[in-house]
């Protein structure tokens, strides 16, 4: 399957999605890596491991449905079957939402549906949550929303500060994302009255992933 990542930032996720995909036996690989941003490190990562990497400014563009139309057209000369949305900070429309309707998948540093949205860390450590995570769930028009994947569980520590959680969080992140990207991949991950649906044995295991890494019919 031929993913599209995009990406705003430097794109840790990305780096992880694009270090699974180059094992022989992964079932997705990267056709393209696009940002919004013309300044995102991410950039330089992708184009030093040889993929292509282009950039496509929101800026220079007079309305959302303008820049969006650029996006497809990039996304499709570039044969993408399936996007990945790894720190890509802009909302997108309902008409290009529903264009990859099941096509699209994004990752949040949350166990959604709690703490949708920015500053998620910081919310958690106010609210005081023992446990928290991150979730990979296909793209829908409401922020943060759509049929969940998989997730992860990572504890909340005594006397956290917000990077200290955002940074074990975001170790997880870099675990689940290739491992919901692989059970999509492999047509195991499915949508079914807007829930999704495993196929095989992918029972939850005290590494608190679920679908557990690794689980095979």
């Amino acid at each position: 399957m031929k993913i599209g990542i995009l990406i705003s930032g430097r794109g840790s996720n990305m780096q992880a999605l694009v270090k699974a995909a180059a094992e022989p036996d992964y079932p997705a690989e990267v056709a393209v890596v696009i940002s919004n941003r013309p300044d995102a490190l991410g950039l330089e990562y992708a184009r030093h491991v040889g993929l292509p990497a282009v950039t496509i400014d929101h800026k220079a563009y007079d309305s959302r449905e303008a820049f969006e139309r650029e996006l497809d057209r990039v996304l499709r000369q570039y044969g993408t079957e399936l996007i990945c949305n790894a720190g890509f900070m802009r909302l997108l429309t309902a008409g290009f939402v529903d264009a990859w309707h099941d096509r699209q998948i994004n990752i949040h540093p949350s166990l959604l549906p709690a703490y949708k949205g920015l500053h998620s860390h910081e919310r958690v450590l106010a609210d005081g949550v023992k446990i928290t995570g991150c979730s990979v769930h296909f793209v829908r028009t409401a922020m943060d929303a759509g049929p969940i994947i998989a997730q992860a569980a990572v504890p909340v520590l005594e006397g956290d500060e917000p990077g200290d959680l955002a940074a074990r969080v975001l170790q997880a992140e870099h675990q689940l994302y290739p491992h919901a990207l692989k059970l999509v991949a492999e047509g195991r991950a499915r949508v079914r009255d807007e829930k999704v649906v495993i196929d095989g044995n992918d029972r939850a295991a005290p590494a608190l992933f679920s679908p557990l890494i690794g689980a095979r019919d």
